[in-house]
Formats: C-alpha cells, sequence, structure tokens
C-alpha cells in the first residue's frame, strides 16, 4: 500500500478561470447553426451526493452515505438544441466518518466541461425543457485522518454524464432538475487505495436558473 504525497487545493479563483475557460473553448467548436438564439444561464445549485463507490482504502466502509452538495453551472443554451456548460461542485464530507471513524475530514471537488443536447424550443415552447449532458473534467478528492498516517489526495481525470429539465416561472428566472453520474477515468499511483483508483457517485441537485 502505497502513503500518499500531500498536494496543494486548487484555489477557487483558479478554478472558476478554468469553469469559465471550458465554456468558451466548448462553445468554439459548436457549430454556428446550433448555437443560434442562444441564451446564458447561471444556475447555483443543491443537492445530494450518494451511491458512492471508491478503493481509496479509509473511505471506502462509509462512502456510499448521502452528503449535501452545492456548486454553480455556467451554461450557453441555444433555442434549437445544442448548448455547453461549465460545472463546479463541491461536496465536504464526501467519504463519510471512515473505518472506525478515522476520517476527521475529507471532501471532492469536480470541475467539468459538457456538452448539452435539449429539446429544441420550438417544441416545448415555455413548457420544461428535458436534456442530457456529458463532458470530461476535474475530479479533486482528499482525506485527512486524525491520526495523519493515511491522509490522500488525488486529481483524477473524470467523466459525468446525466439529465434532466429546465423550466422558467419567468422571462429571466427558473429551475432546473438533474440528475447526474461522476466516475474517474485515471488512476492516482500516490493515493492511499485497495487496487487501482475508483472513485464514483451520483449527484440529484435542483438550481435556480438565471437567464441573460
Amino acid at each position: 500500500m502505497a502513503t500518499s504525497r500531500p498536494l496543494s487545493s486548487p484555489r477557487p479563483s483558479s478554478a472558476y478561470s478554468l469553469g469559465r475557460g471550458f465554456t468558451v473553448f466548448l462553445l468554439l467548436l459548436a457549430p454556428a447553426p446550433a448555437l443560434a438564439q442562444t441564451d446564458l444561464l447561471i444556475i447555483p445549485f443543491i443537492g445530494i451526493k450518494f451511491a458512492g463507490h471508491t478503493s481509496i482504502a479509509i473511505g471506502e466502509p462509509t462512502v456510499s452515505q448521502k452528503k449535501s452538495t452545492f456548486g454553480v453551472s455556467t451554461t450557453v443554451l441555444s433555442d434549437k438544441f445544442l448548448g455547453v456548460e461549465a460545472d463546479i461542485e463541491q461536496t465536504p464530507q464526501f467519504f463519510g466518518p471512515g473505518i472506525q471513524r478515522t476520517v476527521s475530514t475529507s471532501g471532492v471537488t469536480t470541475l467539468t466541461g459538457n456538452l448539452v443536447v435539449a429539446v429544441p424550443k420550438a417544441i416545448t415552447q415555455e413548457s420544461l425543457r428535458p436534456y442530457i449532458v456529458s463532458g470530461v473534467g476535474l475530479i479533486h478528492a482528499h482525506v485527512k485522518t486524525q491520526a495523519g498516517v493515511l491522509d490522500t489526495t488525488s486529481n483524477l481525470l473524470g467523466l459525468d454524464i446525466g439529465g434532466g429539465v429546465i423550466g422558467f416561472i419567468s422571462p429571466r428566472a427558473g429551475a432546473r432538475f438533474e440528475l447526474r453520474h461522476f466516475k474517474n477515468l485515471t488512476n492516482d499511483s500516490n493515493a492511499v487505495t485497495i487496487g487501482g483508483t475508483r472513485l464514483s457517485f451520483w449527484r440529484l441537485t435542483a438550481g435556480l436558473v438565471l437567464r441573460y
């Protein structure tokens, strides 16, 4: 079992700058006709993380516990079918108390750039608009133990995929309800794990949609 090597956590300002960069990059990749008549949506959200699985040794027994999560999505969504999104999320105490309640603090932060495929507004009009979303990005996980001997910090490439609905109650404000799954795509040889590095979970959220 390898020991972890502490890594510095990403600063919030850097994370939000990277999120804006994701949005701009994905927007440049999208075909122009698909992004005609677009809306900029800022979506702060809260929710729960559940059904977690991991090979990080100290947190494995309690990672499946439900935990509160929060974050914000920035989405550019067209009237047709295509959009792009940058999504950042934080889940404190992600791994729970761990083996024999030895985990003092833990958390997972995700930062992803995504493509959004939505039902065209010509079909939904102003009713609920279903969509699917998927992309890749950073999964940053950290676990700190009371004894400090099995502390782990990992930065992993991750995949997210999910779907939901967006609806508006006024020209500028609405709501989003979404279910999304996250899993890692890479290993971290410095993490204290049982076998290869594995980390996955589901996220169920409700968000306030601000349209610009």
